[in-house]
């Protein structure tokens, strides 16, 4: 099912947002190369042909950026918004889309509120950080690759020069 559109994402983690500014972001060889860097060699599941991020902030105060990516569960792709917060850390995670027949329990606060304050740096797996759901192992950690994709890609961006 479809939870949250993409209008709606960057509220979805960070309801305090006041101003929410849209980019786009070209998914490129070099990006690509360098998302797979930071991800320690491993491969998303899933390209996305442009990634989709949020600028949110309250006032003049920066909150952060909400990246839309998509990763595969079992057999089919499954849609974030991860929430990130200008250290890099998780604010929050939301599905926007669940499209498998099974583990759609992965779409509650309950589970996803876990990942809130991870770091690119910390172990996001089944029973390694993250609580497994049982029966929706696929679905856990295509969560996990999502929000270390997001972070990735942020981190990429980040580092580009400023035109």
């Amino acid at each position: 099912g479809v939870f949250l559109s993409e209008a709606d994402a960057p509220k979805a983690v960070f309801p305090h947002a006041h101003e929410v500014a849209r980019e786009e972001a070209a998914v490129t060889p070099e990006r690509r190369a360098h998302v797979v860097e930071r991800l320690g060699g491993a491969l998303p599941s899933m390209w996305e042909e442009r990634w989709v991020i949020f600028r949110t902030s309250d006032g003049d105060v920066p909150l952060g950026r909400a990246v839309v990516v998509e990763e595969i569960g079992k057999h089919r792709p499954i849609t974030f918004v991860v929430g990130l917060r200008p250290d890099g850390s998780v604010a929050d995670v939301a599905v926007m889309a669940y499209r498998e027949a099974y583990g759609g329990e992965i779409a509650s606060r309950r589970f996803l509120a876990q990942y809130a304050g991870k770091r690119p740096e910390d172990e996001l797996h089944a029973g390694r950080g993250i609580q497994n759901v049982a029966g929706a192992t696929l679905s856990v950690e295509a969560a996990s690759r999502a929000v270390h994709k997001a972070q990735a890609i942020v981190a990429t961006l980040d580092q580009e020069p400023k035109p």
